[in-house]
């Protein structure tokens, strides 16, 4: 399995070294010079998005056909009437069970329910799979996803992956019957996603992984090549809950024409 713990026999966080201890004042005071610096990192945030409002955009298709649940649909179709798209793009392993699905993808799609917030900013906000919409959105329906789900038919593929891969966030603005992208990101880009890591960064033991600068005997049972999304069992932590619910992770057969993931994962 990948990345799967790197000390599985770690000792569990109770037994782990803990910070020193201080008084109120003392801990006051330590926090406000390290609020100077979180300030000063906020602030550098904002400098960088103000950066991404003002980059260039590209012009895509707005024809580009996906499938979703009544059949073929063009991405214009996406923005559902409103000015701006956020659109993940989930990878897919065809033919293989939902323990064996991308644990990253799971990871980040998982997070994302509520789009009122999106919406009242004039924004909409689609899953685009890999693969058949057939198969795939069995996935979307043992995970029991709200957001929108679309799947990407090989021949669209190139007009919106263009040359990258399927694990993007990317955003597009619509201009009457003018589609264009506006950036995309990989990678750590889209922990933007998952607020569980920003969460994680506030605690005292952090993410517990091994490329964290961290004290010394501080717990870093995980790696960072996909192990870190997936439980003892290997499959992705998200779906564990769907589990003890007693939903089924038998995604059925193949669609017409489509055949088993080859990929080095599964090969």
């Amino acid at each position: 399995m990948i990345d799967q713990p790197i000390h599985p026999d770690a000792s569990p966080i109770g037994d782990a070294p803990k910070p020193p201890i201080a008084d109120r004042a003392a801990f006051q005071a330590e926090l406000d010079r390290l609020r100077i610096r979180e300030k000063a990192h906020t602030r550098e945030g904002d400098a960088i998005a103000a950066a991404r409002r003002r980059l260039p955009m590209v012009a895509v298709d707005p024809q580009t056909p996906l499938t979703g649940p009544k059949g073929p649909v063009p991405l214009i179709d996406l923005f559902d009437g409103r000015s701006q798209l956020i659109a993940y793009f989930h990878m897919w392993h065809p033919g293989r069970p939902a323990a064996q699905q991308c644990e990253g993808c799971t990871f980040n799609t998982s997070h994302v329910n509520e789009l009122a917030y999106l919406h009242s900013r004039d924004v909409s906000y689609a899953v685009l799979s890999e693969g058949s919409y057939e198969e795939s959105s069995r996935y979307r329906d043992f995970m029991g996803y709200t957001v929108p789900w679309y799947s990407v038919p090989q021949d669209s593929v190139d007009r919106l992956i263009a040359g990258r891969y399927f694990g993007i966030l990317a955003c597009y603005l619509r201009d009457g019957e003018q589609v264009y992208e506006t950036y995309w990101t990989s990678g750590r880009g889209n922990e933007a996603m998952a607020p569980s890591y920003g969460l994680l960064d506030r605690t005292v033991y952090g993410r517990q992984e091994d490329w964290e600068d961290s004290p010394e005997g501080w717990p870093q049972r995980w790696g960072s090549k996909g192990g870190q999304f997936r439980s003892a069992d290997g499959r992705p932590m998200a779906q564990q809950p769907r589990l003890q619910a007693g939903r089924d992770d038998d995604l059925g057969p193949l669609s017409d024409g489509r055949t088993r993931c080859t990929c080095p994962l599964h090969n």
